[in-house]
């Protein structure tokens, strides 16, 4: 039987409205670092370990209307190791926290943020892995 080709990553693509502001946030507030495109940069793939974020300029008439006006969900989520450590660096660097970290009914030590466009991104740690 044939190898079936693997995934090896995916990014969430966020629309901002201030693409500069943006990137700044995701840098100094999350730890990300990024490389920029475009002239001026109008799109941007964040990183941090191995997780990614992409970042583009929003065209100038769009309203941005993140999940949770809609149905109450996440734009992007992303699993780590420690949730207690991040969340509590995030909150020494300045970080827009949504809600606060606590554990979820499905396991999971989780906390949420808010970037400068409102969009809601959760970080959460498997507590069954632990």
């Amino acid at each position: 039987m044939a190898r079936k080709a693997a995934f090896i990553g995916t990014a969430a693509v966020l629309l901002v409205r201030d693409f500069q502001a943006n990137v700044d946030y995701w840098k100094n507030s999350l730890g990300f670092e990024g490389n920029l495109w475009g002239d001026p940069p109008d799109f941007a793939i964040m990183h941090r370990n191995n997780c990614r974020i992409m970042l583009s300029q929003a065209p100038q008439d769009h309203t941005n209307k993140p999940n949770w006006e809609f149905n109450g969900i996440w734009n992007a989520y992303f699993w780590v190791d420690d949730a207690k450590a991040i969340y509590e660096e995030f909150i020494a660097n300045g970080a827009k926290i949504d809600y606060t970290l606590h554990e979820k009914p499905y396991g999971v030590l989780e906390f949420g943020i808010q970037d400068l466009d409102g969009h809601d991104i959760a970080f959460g740690q498997d507590l069954a892995s632990d």
